[in-house]
């Protein structure tokens, strides 16, 4: 019988040339201002093997400490040991500003590069995405800021987060390099990359899939969705927690795709690393994925 594992071996992030964990450890939530608990949670991340540290510049801002506090506390984190950043793989977004929703001039987008970097005490960057769509902006002006980025030797890859395969394919038409990442919202609970062509565009391409909320929010993480049931009988069968399965389901899928674990808890990063052991039937994985949907497969 066919099963589907995903190896914990390093993949290449799209065509960047860059190799990554098949995990991602995101900071939408990182805040605070205690550097030692920063590090415990990088120091868990590391030792789980990833190596792909996901953030954005608006992360923090409903915080006390406001708009780019997130990349900040995680610079402090970097400048206070050397060797951290040659360990990482450092992936930010930008584009969305508060109260004005989306804005992805070319003229915005520098600055928020640049403040990025500032923030983070780093000289590059490795993935820069964008972060939603700006409907008031032409993709060639976007590409157009995109690709001097690069050229800067500011940023080494581009991607986009919550683009639809039209979106995606508008700015690619305009750039003279490949977009190398995609970041859709992507779990048992939101399949709609499944369906709606985000998942074929990126095998087809070769893109790299960063799944956010790969834990529905954290409904899948325990609790009474039928989902959630089948997806703890199933971590249990591998000795490992229904969150583990959760990210093991996301992680099956022929995309490759590369969850991106939220957690703040060190105990609970380290245990993603779980992931690697689930296996899955077919029968297994659409019944998940139906489960997921509340709706039966034609």
């Amino acid at each position: 019988m066919t099963t589907f594992r995903v190896s914990n071996e390093p993949r290449a992030l799209g065509k960047s040339g860059i190799d990554v964990s098949p995990l991602a450890w995101g900071m939408w939530r990182l805040a605070g201002d205690d550097l030692a608990a920063v590090r415990a949670l990088i120091d868990a991340a590391l030792s789980a093997g990833i190596t792909l540290f996901d953030t954005a510049d608006i992360y923090g801002f409903d915080t006390p400490a406001g708009f780019g506090s997130a990349e900040a506390l995680f610079g402090r984190a970097l400048a206070e040991d050397g060797s951290l950043r040659d360990r990482m793989v450092i992936a930010t977004k930008g584009g969305i500003r508060p109260p004005v929703p989306y804005n992805s001039a070319r003229g915005y987008l520098a600055t928020a590069l640049d403040d990025s970097l500032r923030r983070m005490r780093v000289e590059t960057i490795d993935l820069y995405q964008i972060h939603r769509r700006d409907l008031l902006t032409h993709p060639q002006e976007v590409a157009g800021a995109l690709d001097a980025m690069v050229a800067s030797g500011k940023v080494r890859s581009i991607g986009v987060s919550n683009h639809s395969p039209a979106e995606f394919e508008a700015l690619q038409a305009f750039l003279g390099q490949p977009i190398v990442a995609t970041q859709p919202e992507f779990s048992a609970l939101h399949t709609a990359p499944l369906f709606d062509g985000t998942l074929d565009q990126a095998m087809a391409r070769d893109v790299a899939v960063l799944a956010w909320s790969p834990l529905g929010g954290g409904r899948l993480a325990g609790g009474d969705h039928p989902a959630a049931a089948l997806l703890a009988e199933q971590g249990a069968a591998y000795g490992v927690d229904t969150a583990t399965a959760a990210l093991a389901w996301v992680m099956a899928h022929p995309a490759r795709i590369i969850p991106i674990v939220g957690s703040q808890t060190p105990a609970r990063i380290a245990a993603a690393a779980g992931a690697y052991r689930v296996e899955w039937t077919r029968a297994q994985w659409y019944a998940v994925l139906q489960a997921g949907m509340g709706a039966t497969l034609p």
